[in-house]
């Protein structure tokens, strides 16, 4: 059996208990999930990308997983800057790998959406075909999930320890707000 902080290496780091950390695949819904849940609680969100990094370097989101696969200190960088600005606390967190790396034992919940309501969902949000999306959207699973486990040692299709698991597919952000947002209370 995987101790807690193996499976979560934000654990090891001490941090604030008002930290709710969502994650889900691309195309689940979790930036805008997590900006409703921060609207309701009256926190921060904190929702650092990749696509945001590629960005400020003029390259494609793939060409930056790419850079990514090679160099190992981009994703601890990266993960770092997050835990360090949740120190803060009273923040939702927006990440692939928030739920993992978030420090202390955040609120973790992840949204469950098949492959194709994703793929869906990724088209119309950035234009294109959803055949397309579909070959994208599997490419960036099968990589970041590749990628995570080299890292840190996390499948990030394991979610053994999270808080909420729940079928984003057929509800509302709203739905899953006001749900995530309840069950965080519960806990408290």
């Amino acid at each position: 059996m995987t101790s807690p902080s193996a499976r979560f290496p934000g654990s090891l780091i001490d941090g604030p208990s008002s930290i709710i950390a969502i994650s889900g695949l691309a195309g689940s819904g979790k930036n805008t999930v997590s900006g409703e849940v921060a609207r309701r609680m009256g926190w921060q969100i904190i929702e650092p990308t990749f696509k945001t990094l590629a960005a400020k370097e003029g390259i494609t989101l793939m060409q930056f997983q790419e850079k990514a696969k090679k160099d190992s200190d981009i994703d601890k960088k990266f993960d770092a800057a997050l835990q360090e600005e949740c120190q803060k606390g009273n923040c939702v967190v927006a990440t692939w790998l928030g739920p993992w790396m978030a420090p202390g034992k955040p609120f973790r919940v992840w949204l469950d959406v098949p492959q194709t309501i994703r793929a869906k969902r990724v088209a119309g949000r950035e234009g294109g075909k959803i055949e397309d999306s579909l070959a994208h959207i599997k490419k960036r699973d099968a990589d970041n999930r590749e990628r995570y486990k080299k890292v840190y040692g996390i499948d990030i299709f394991d979610h053994a320890g999270f808080d909420l698991v729940l079928d984003a597919s057929a509800s509302t952000p709203a739905k899953l707000a006001m749900e995530i947002v309840n069950a965080y209370k519960k806990r408290k």
